[in-house]
């Protein structure tokens, strides 16, 4: 088979050839953009899942959809060592600009470039060694605290009322939403719900790790008013088959039944997953149709490209403490494990597994899906972790 014909893209973020089984999704989005731009108020999207089922993909298929409902877009991905100011006002800028340059007479983006001037000087945000300036006298009082729970809800304000006086709508795009700080994320909520009051043409769109919904309702008691969680899981058996059949069949090239039967067994589901396994077997694939006796040969090659991308990269930000103890959990099995197993497996008191708990969970290596439990946000990673420490020996 042509390599470079190959249709499937493993990659982070690659948008697949296929999107298969997100459907219900982006038909959330589609309302939620539709009902905002004609004024009506609507929950905006959070959302949630592991590593490597595609959320990120999801985001930026609903960037393109707002993009073509008419919307002005905002993309930024959090990160755990960057504050929000800095990632969020260069974008606001362009937008305003963006807003500046449509035809309708009004004032209110003048008034919003003013007060996202204020917003910089009272955050005194600067990227690199270059200040992010605008020549224009701020707005005074607007802003301009240095508190981003003030601050922040009052800047969307202003960009909200400058979209609805130009007749526009924005969408604000935040990727890895987890990695806000407390206080950040408590600032967007709070922005959010000034957009549902005053009824401007803003919506949020989220996505995290499935700790999502719990930071956020701890956060602010209020936020499951203001937002929908769908959950991003593995696909079903159906869809993952069309995933991987027909980006194949485009190309004229048969996958049998019991070859797809063998990939999802193999990737569970998982699309990043589904995607690496089919970049394999096209490229080792001599001629169509591609059997059974491919998927199996295509086994060691993708097992090594897992361990030294999608895997590693995570594996390698860990210190030797982090990784016994993801190690002990993937002692215990796939699922979810209990605090004190993991405790008892690493033969240490329970209570002293905390502060290696707290780091992974902030580093987004695992999560709780239930008090006392833990669990990968990477699918599959306890295999992983046994080939990585194939050494480690349980104490109990």
């Amino acid at each position: 088979m042509d390599p470079i014909k190959n249709p499937f893209s493993p990659g982070a973020g690659s948008p697949p050839p296929e999107l298969a089984g997100r459907a219900p999704i982006l038909e959330q989005a589609r309302v939620l953009l539709g009902r905002v731009r004609l004024g009506k108020p609507e929950k905006s999207l959070m959302l949630t899942g592991l590593r490597g089922v595609g959320k990120t993909v999801l985001l930026n298929e609903v960037r393109r959809m707002a993009q073509e409902a008419g919307y002005r877009t905002v993309l930024i991905e959090a990160h755990e060592d960057k504050a929000l100011g800095p990632l969020i006002a260069a974008p606001l800028k362009a937008v305003f600009f963006e807003l500046d340059r449509l035809a309708q007479a009004g004032d209110r983006v003048k008034r919003g470039l003013r007060v996202l001037r204020s917003f910089l000087g009272g955050l005194k945000v600067k990227m690199g060694e270059v200040e992010i300036g605008l020549d224009i006298d701020p707005e005074m009082g607007a802003a301009d605290s240095g508190d981003i729970e003030i601050d922040l809800p009052n800047l969307f304000e202003a960009l909200g009322e400058a979209a609805k006086e130009k007749g526009s709508a924005v969408a604000i795009l935040i990727d890895e939403i987890q990695y806000l700080s407390q206080k950040e994320l408590g600032a967007v909520i709070m922005a959010m719900h000034r957009m549902q009051q005053r009824q401007l043409p803003v919506v949020l769109l989220g996505a995290g790790l499935p700790v999502l919904p719990g930071l956020a309702g701890e956060s602010k008691s209020y936020a499951e008013r203001l937002f929908a969680f769908p959950d991003v899981g593995a696909l079903s058996e159906e869809d993952a088959n069309k995933a991987i059949s027909e980006p194949a069949l485009a190309a004229d090239v048969v996958i049998t039944d019991e070859a797809l039967a063998e990939t999802y067994r193999l990737t569970k589901g998982y699309p990043y997953f589904i995607q690496e396994w089919g970049y394999q077997i096209w490229n080792l694939a001599e001629s169509s149709p591609i059997g059974l006796a491919v998927v199996k040969s295509a086994a060691e090659s993708v097992s090594r490209r897992l361990d030294q991308n999608f895997f590693r990269v995570r594996f390698d930000r860990l210190t030797p403490g982090e990784k016994n103890f993801l190690r002990a959990m993937a002692e215990l099995g796939p699922g979810a494990s209990r605090s004190g197993d993991i405790a008892a497996c690493l033969g240490v008191k329970v209570n002293s597994i905390g502060p290696v708990r707290a780091k992974l969970i902030k580093k987004g290596m695992i999560y709780s899906p239930a008090y006392g439990d833990i669990a990968f946000t990477v699918p599959l990673f306890d295999e992983f972790m046994k080939r990585a420490m194939p050494g480690f020996v349980a104490k109990a």
